[in-house]
Parts: structure tokens; C-alpha cells; sequence
């Protein structure tokens, strides 16, 4: 078992990943377009009270499922759904034999840029589309995790991958905004880091002095702020080369979301709209392997994102990320 070429998404033969990202002038967000190769099994898992998402109910695994082209994880809440608009018409343009169908989630990012009335449209959501490719995948900062907070820290956009042994490959990606934490109040380390492959994290546990000024850190930052309420949701895509029926590409979204309770503590609260849509391409790879992996593989894309977030001073205040909160010494 290892970590894929790039440790992202795109380690899944034929799964292409394209981003826009938007920052200055009062915006902090962006997209994140995942094209997939004809014939992919595609369906959703929505969890939480709140979810903000386009075309889910296409993906009941209950029923026959469409040709889907490309799936979106966009900023901008509601506002954001407009995005695939955009990488609708880059399907019709370039996959005239898939169905007129993005399916898309949503997370809450609106103002944290300083404009509440900043985020991407149909354009951005075509630029994503057309600059899709095989990775690697930028995290952090990036796409649909441009203006993610994660209880308050800068959260951000992750990724991870895993080729097991019997070849089956996994890969995931996750825009990072949730409402609780998800690093260890013990340790100081994120959650995820737990699950990580071999010299995959090189972060140690913390001193408790370092922890507990970490902490008091982020408190007197969110105090510094304007006052916004803490609106969040995580949103991510998993895939696999694996070939699995509709069922069985349900059964490795849910265990996705096992792996996301794994890196965030508590999770999938009533104000959240955890979202992740799952893909099997089905061109080597056993679906029984992928469904086991998959929960580790989804924390380290958490773990990732916390990682790789930095810092951003807006004009609502100082958004800080977890490396200049434990991490300075």
C-alpha cells in the first residue's frame, strides 16, 4: 500500500481535476471542477442539516443513473450553485455524449473576502472545467477551499491517495470548512494525521504550552473579528479505479463519510451540509478494497487541507491557519 503519483484525486486513471481561484478585490473563493472518464458509476451521500447542492437527486442510487461528465465543489454557498452553469457548457462542448448534468455542492465562504456579494460564477466555473488535467492537485488556498475556515482556523482544500496492493486505487479531495474542530485538543495535531501512510505527516505531537497557546491565539483572533455567524459545510469528491454497481458506490460514499467523523469531531451537525460525491470508473481494482480504504484515504485529505491552509488577512480580519498557530517554532 502507497500513496498515488501525486497523493490526489487524479491518481485515479482518467479522473481530471481543474480549479479557479478567487482572491482581491473583496473575494475569497473559488471551484474546484472533477472531470470523470464515460461510463463512471457516480452517486452522493448528503449528510447534516444544510447542505447547499444542484443535481443530487440524479444520483439516487435507487434509481438509473445519468452519464455524468463532470462533478463541481464550488465557494459561494447558493450563490455558487451558478458555477455550473459554466462547466455545463464546457460538457456540451467538449462530452457530447454525456447527459446535461453537473452535480454540484456548495460551501459557505460569502464575506470573508470583505464583499458579501463575491463569488464565482458560470465563467469560473468553465475556466475550472477547461483547465482540467492529471495533477498534481494545488491545496490549501485553492479552489473551492480558498475561503474555508475549520472552527474558525483557515481551513482549505486537501488531497490524498492510496494504491493498495491488489491495484485497486483510491484518491479523494475535500473542500475543508467545517463547523468543529479538527485537530486534537490534546496533542495539537490534525485529527486526520492519525490515518496517514508512512512519512506521508511529519508533524509531532505538541507541547502542552504549545497547544494552549495555539488556542489562545485563535480566540483572540475570532474576538478581533466582525462578527459573522460560523456558516460551514465539507464537501469533497472520492474515487476509485474499482468497478462497483450503483449500491455499491453508495456503500463507499457512506464509508467516505466514516472517514470524515474520523478527522473532525463531531461531525455532521444540524448546520452543516457534509457532501461527498462518489465515482468508480471501473477500469481495474476490486470494490471490497476500495470501500475499506477509503475512510483513512478522506481523513488524510482532511488532514492535508488543515495542513496546507495559510493565513489570509482580510478585511473581516485575520483568518489564521493551523502552521502559524502550532507550527511557528
Amino acid at each position: 500500500m502507497r500513496a498515488g503519483e501525486h497523493n490526489d484525486l487524479t491518481d485515479v486513471p482518467g479522473v481530471l481535476v481543474g480549479q479557479r481561484t478567487l482572491v482581491g478585490g473583496g473575494a475569497l473563493t473559488g471551484c474546484t471542477a472533477v472531470l470523470l472518464p464515460a461510463g463512471s458509476t457516480v452517486v452522493v451521500d448528503v449528510r447534516g442539516g444544510g447542505p447547499s447542492t444542484r443535481d443530487t437527486p440524479a444520483l439516487d442510487p435507487r434509481r438509473d443513473g445519468p452519464s455524468v461528465a463532470a462533478l463541481l465543489l464550488t465557494g459561494g454557498s447558493s450563490y455558487g450553485l451558478s458555477t455550473a452553469h459554466g462547466v455545463l457548457d464546457w460538457v456540451t462542448r467538449n462530452r457530447p455524449g454525456a447527459d446535461p448534468v453537473v452535480p454540484t455542492a456548495a460551501l459557505f465562504d460569502l464575506g470573508r473576502g470583505g464583499d458579501f456579494t463575491a463569488h464565482p460564477g458560470p465563467a469560473d466555473g468553465f475556466a475550472a472545467a477547461e483547465a482540467a488535467g492529471p495533477g498534481p492537485v494545488a491545496v490549501g488556498n485553492a479552489g473551492a477551499g480558498t475561503g474555508a475556515l475549520t472552527a474558525q482556523m483557515k481551513g482549505g482544500l486537501g488531497a490524498a491517495s492510496v494504491v493498495l496492493d491488489d491495484g485497486t486505487v483510491v484518491g479523494a479531495v475535500v473542500g475543508m470548512n467545517s463547523h468543529h474542530p479538527a485537530v486534537d485538543p490534546v496533542t495539537g495535531l490534525p485529527l486526520g494525521v492519525a490515518h496517514g501512510l508512512p512519512g506521508e505527516f511529519t508533524v509531532a505531537p505538541l507541547d502542552v504550552e504549545v497547544v494552549a497557546e495555539g488556542q489562545r491565539r485563535l480566540a483572540d483572533s475570532v474576538a478581533a473579528r466582525e462578527f459573522r455567524a460560523p456558516l460551514n459545510t465539507v464537501i469533497g469528491v472520492v474515487a476509485t479505479s474499482a468497478p462497483m454497481t450503483r449500491g455499491q458506490a453508495a456503500r463507499f460514499a457512506e464509508a467516505a463519510h466514516d472517514g470524515l467523523a474520523l478527522a473532525i469531531r463531531p461531525s455532521h451537525g444540524l448546520s452543516d451540509g457534509d457532501t461527498i460525491f462518489a465515482a468508480a470508473t471501473g477500469s481495474a481494482g476490486a470494490a471490497e478494497s476500495a470501500t475499506a480504504a477509503v475512510p483513512a484515504v478522506f481523513a488524510r485529505a482532511i488532514a492535508c487541507a488543515v495542513l496546507a491552509a495559510e493565513t489570509v488577512t482580510t478585511p473581516w480580519g485575520d483568518l489564521l491557519a493551523y502552521r502559524d498557530l502550532y507550527l511557528r517554532a
